[in-house]
């Protein structure tokens, strides 16, 4: 199964490429991984009118996320919510979302990006994609790093939560590609 870990912070001096890699590593053991830095996807950050061609870029990630049977978002929470490139990048698709798997991996303060997960479950909610149960929240997460630099420490717990997250990913990209495969996914657009 093909797992489509994204990176959802394009800032400079950014973690989250640290947390995806992590991820990356714990979810190979599961997954054929596919990383999606959005910070090199370039994808336009202004929206088209429905009759406007597709961006290059935009058409260029559009079969990567097509291809995955499951997602893991990696996100920081800014100002109790996830970032805008990453809405962005979003809401530039919308089929390659559908009847899918979510998992969410965040991070930040004491809350440990929390917001930023629940507001996330509303969008793929709306982009018809399943967002799992468990996640794994990193609070506080500069403070889980060792002594010679590496991260997350042992003690810190997370390597039990990612593997409870992946299983269920696991379980659900599973079911769900198999119910693709005997019935095609379909909506009814409001219009």
């Amino acid at each position: 199964m093909r797992l489509a870990v994204i990176i959802g912070s394009t800032r400079n001096g950014r973690f989250g490429p640290t947390v995806a890699h992590w991820l990356a590593t714990q979810a190979a053991k599961q997954f054929e991984v596919d990383l999606v830095d959005l910070a090199t996807a370039h994808l336009p950050a202004t929206l088209p009118d429905t009759d406007d061609e597709m961006p290059a870029e935009v058409a260029v990630l559009a079969p990567r996320l097509a291809k995955a049977d499951a997602f893991a978002v990696v996100t920081p929470e800014i100002n109790s919510s996830f970032p805008a490139p990453l809405k962005t990048a979003l809401d530039w698709y919308y089929e390659e979302w559908h009847a899918k798997p979510v998992a969410i991996v965040s991070y930040g303060r004491e809350s440990g990006g929390r917001c930023a997960t629940a507001q996330l479950r509303q969008v793929f909610t709306e982009l018809q994609a399943v967002t799992i149960r468990n996640t794994v929240a990193l609070p506080c997460y500069w403070e889980q790093f060792t002594a010679d630099g590496g991260w997350p420490r042992p003690s810190a717990g997370y390597e039990a939560e990612a593997k409870v997250m992946l299983d269920q990913l696991v379980w659900w990209a599973e079911a769900l590609r198999d119910a693709r495969s005997k019935r095609p996914y379909q909506t009814l657009r409001e219009g």
